[in-house]
């Protein structure tokens, strides 16, 4: 283990190289004349957040060198041996060591694998990795069999501060939600800022008509109109999957091998629920919602050059403009190599064409863009170009729970397939996971969305500009 001088050396150079990369972002935002775009103003706070908690770090490293000071016994005996042997042993602790985001989860995850799903098993394999005691001791609180036996057989009403009731739950929404703060600012609606947060099954009062006025004379009669409203309820629509780990992966314990596990259970539903998000000819049924796109009339490219880009944008612009909404809180949502291949884009002086984007987003017309590889292809293929759509974020209605929840088995024999409602048949292959050595993890995430207005979006199709 390192020692405390070591580890406020390690700090002290990672806060250097995060200070000189924020001067760097303020330094191009200054020499391109511009303010922050969306990327770097969440890297900017990003670095600023680990700058402070580095520092809160580095003072308790700080104090727990002075402690070390004061508690060091002087050496006594005649040589070395009896020297050692006179110290009083000092029993101050290392800081724990800060992991990524969303391992804590993973660990959860891996032990619960590598355990069948038994959670005492669990328990038993996290409480013997040290590196997991040291650095994520909420894991063995929540598989502690003790907290397990204690919310089956407990009387009384359940609270955050009683150690052997309710507050292993809250330890597991921890763990949870830390999972979800990773996913978040990796799907397309995690990043889009402004949407309308909603519960479940709650209703949801739209308007549908205005009130009519006009003018009046003297002594005449006013008019009068009434309102018209509907409601929208958000149902609980759940997305789930079963992720096949080998044995192999799961036992082991290095950060890499935590990483990909991680990785794997993220990127399922990172790339579902982006195209689902944005799929224009994804419709609603009785466990999913439609896109936001679908039944939304497209605005086709009319080109491949800036100039065809500035007038399609003009057309959707109008689109908006026709429905009466404010394009206030609005955001561009398109592929990096959209936004790249228009960042590159020069006129005849070789200025840039789109000045304020770039691939990791930027601006347009002074709104707000939004980039991922995961905004599909319209037109049958990527060939035929890609969506670009523009999203009004405060008329998208979400309802998130903020869980992924997890199962594990290796007793079950599975379709290895992707695709839904498919029952098992005679001609079904189906894998024994016990047999290949193989591990099921079976994560499900409750989340909704719908459009409070049905003009709140609008898309270019077939968008391949590169000229």
């Amino acid at each position: 283990m390192q020692t405390y001088a070591e580890q406020r050396a390690a700090y002290e150079a990672t806060r250097s190289a995060s200070a000189a990369r924020m001067k760097s972002i303020m330094d191009d935002a200054a020499g391109r004349g511009e303010t922050l775009n969306a990327s770097e103003q969440e890297e900017f706070d990003t670095l600023e957040k680990d700058i402070a908690a580095i520092d809160a770090q580095i003072k308790r490293l700080k104090t727990l060198e002075a402690l070390n000071l004061e508690q060091a016994a002087p050496v006594a005996g005649a040589n070395l041996a009896e020297g050692s042997q006179s110290r009083a042993p000092v029993q101050v602790r290392a800081a724990p060591v800060k992991v990524e985001k969303g391992i804590g989860f993973t660990r959860y995850v891996k032990a619960l694998a590598m355990a069948r799903g038994n959670e005492s098993v669990a328990f038993d394999i996290a409480k013997a990795n040290e590196r997991w005691v040291r650095e994520t001791p909420e894991v063995i609180e929540v598989l502690s069999p003790a907290n397990h036996f204690a919310i089956k057989t407990a009387v009384a009403a359940g609270n955050t501060t009683d150690t052997t009731w309710a507050s292993p739950l809250v330890q597991y929404t921890n763990l949870a939600s830390e999972f979800v703060e990773y996913l978040r600012p990796k799907t397309i609606i995690g990043r889009i800022p402004g949407l309308t947060q909603v519960p479940f099954k709650v209703k949801i009062p739209r308007q549908t008509g205005a009130a009519s006025v006009n003018w009046v004379g003297e002594g005449k009669v006013k008019p009068v109109s009434s309102l018209a409203f509907d409601s929208i309820t958000l149902d609980h629509n759940k997305i789930a999957g079963i992720v096949v780990l080998t044995d192999e992966l799961v036992r082991l314990s290095s950060p890499a091998a935590e990483m990909l596990v991680r990785n794997d259970l993220a990127d399922g539903i990172i790339q579902f629920m982006d195209s689902q998000f944005l799929d224009p000819t994804k419709a609603s049924n009785d466990v999913s919602p439609a896109s936001i796109t679908y039944g939304v009339t497209p605005v086709t490219a009319s080109g491949t050059t800036a100039d065809a880009f500035r007038a399609d944008v003009a057309d959707l612009l109008a689109v908006f403009t026709a429905a009466n909404l404010s394009l206030s809180g609005a955001v561009w949502l398109m592929t990096e190599s959209t936004a790249m291949r228009l960042s590159l884009m020069v006129n005849t002086l070789g200025q840039a064409e789109f000045p304020g984007l770039s691939i990791n987003g930027g601006s347009i017309a002074g709104i707000p863009v939004v980039t991922s590889e995961n905004v599909p292809a319209t037109g049958g293929s990527p060939t035929d170009g890609y969506m670009i759509a523009l999203v009004r974020a405060a008329d998208i209605l979400l309802a998130d729970d903020g869980q992924v929840m997890i199962d594990a088995s290796r007793e079950a024999s599975i379709q290895m397939e992707t695709t839904p409602d498919s029952p098992a048949t005679a001609s079904t292959v189906l894998t024994s996971l016990w047999q290949h050595n193989m591990v099921g993890i079976r994560a499900e995430r409750m989340v909704t969305w719908t459009k409070r207005r049905s003009g709140a979006v609008g898309f270019i199709q077939n968008a391949n500009y590169s000229e």
